[in-house]
């Protein structure tokens, strides 16, 4: 099975690469650019396509489909094509439901974020349709955070409530990211490759497969988004990659208690492995909504307050000020990945090491800040003797 994996790394790269170079020239042409946004959005136009999402997509989605067709028509063939996963149908059998309810949530939202980039919506119907999307994936399927730490009755209640806003969450944080060129696409592709590990460590093949395809379709897509960016991915690529992450963040299993031999651990505190995998474009969502909403503005209306702005205001190249934050998304999530086989001393000298590498980002954040709103002047100003 790991052959396939690591397979379906390189044919979603295949496939995108390719695909994104042709829908950036067909995008120049056709006049699918860089849009400005709802009302009060503040950006940077630039007369680049912005319909990347498209190939990032088919890339992931395309062969998922194409898996769960000949699974459901031709699996005998399936079997003849690739043997390894014999000893898994089983466990196929009884998770094709979930994946099917996956697939069309995210051609949902896709559709949804290519419509946004070519006819802006406003903020309330975004969220009400991802909050849509959320619930019936929960709803239909098995995507559950904590699923079975809460067990059944009001538990399973509460383990819904958590996993739809995950799912809205992580949505919005891919959005929020994709404000520079590279800069969510390489995010995204470190938290796929990071889960991927996790999930080749312990077993879960059909997830490391999926997350093999969206780590090489965003691979793919780079060749072409790296400053300076030849076509962006819009919303009809953010929104797809948030959800498909958040999804197959919460099919995977981190820690379980029951079997002291899991390959991933069994300490309680390794459900935060997904924090730390996504805790930059978390910050940023958290760090971005609190100070819109201070200064009485939407949160869901872009500007120039996320942590990719304020390190080139503070003298960064758009190039640099990329790479910085790729890197400390690897070191977050490569931490993250042996949580739950830690001692409890080691946890929490990760959980320090995330919380000083918060510290410092918030430490820059708010010195641009004061820079840009200066104190200000008292009301009543002293009266002037002539």
């Amino acid at each position: 099975m790991l052959g396939i994996v690591l397979g379906l790394l390189l044919i979603g790269f295949a496939l995108s690469a390719p695909l994104t170079g042709i829908l950036a020239r067909v995008g120049s042409r056709v006049g699918a650019l860089d849009s400005a946004g709802s009302k009060g959005h503040v950006k940077e136009l630039r007369p680049v396509p912005n319909i990347g999402g498209v190939a990032i997509f088919w890339s992931v989605i395309g062969p998922i489909a194409l898996g769960l067709l000949a699974f459901y028509a031709m699996p005998e063939r399936l079997l003849e094509w690739a043997p390894a996963i014999e000893p898994h149908m089983e466990r196929a059998r009884a998770n094709f439901g979930d994946w099917v309810v996956i697939v069309i949530g995210a051609f949902v939202l896709h559709v949804m974020g290519l419509y946004d980039d070519r006819r802006a919506l406003s903020a309330w119907p975004k969220l009400f349709l991802q909050l849509g999307v959320a619930i019936g994936t929960v709803l239909a399927s098995d995507v559950r955070l904590l699923h079975s730490n809460f067990g059944s009755g009001a538990g399973e209640i509460v383990s819904i409530a958590i996993t739809v806003a995950w799912i809205v969450v992580i949505v919005n944080a891919v959005n929020f990211i994709d404000n520079m060129d590279g800069l969510a696409g390489g995010i995204a592709m470190i938290a796929a490759l990071c889960f991927m590990v996790a999930t080749i460590i312990n077993g879960q093949w059909f997830i490391a497969s999926a997350l093999a395809l969206l780590a090489g379709s965003l691979a793919g897509f780079l060749v072409w988004n790296i400053p300076p960016a030849s076509i962006f991915m819009g919303d009809g690529g953010s929104l797809f990659v948030g959800y498909i992450l958040a999804c197959l963040a919460a099919r995977t299993t981190f820690v379980d208690a029951a079997h002291p031999d899991y390959a991933l651990g069994t300490a309680w505190y390794g459900v935060f492995m997904p924090l730390l995998v996504l805790a930059i474009p978390l910050y940023d969502g958290v760090y971005v909504t609190v100070w819109r909403v201070r200064r009485g503005k939407s949160p869901f209306v872009g500007g120039h307050e996320h942590i990719s702005h304020r390190l080139v205001q503070l003298g960064l190249s758009k190039r640099r000020a990329v790479v910085v934050l790729w890197l400390l998304t690897a070191v977050t999530a490569m931490s993250g990945i042996g949580l739950g086989l830690m001692r409890p001393w080691q946890a929490a000298l990760v959980g320090l090491q995330l919380f000083g590498i918060f510290l410092v980002m918030l430490v820059l954040e708010t010195s641009v800040a004061r820079i840009e709103d200066p104190p200000q002047a008292s009301a009543k100003q002293p009266e002037k003797r002539e």
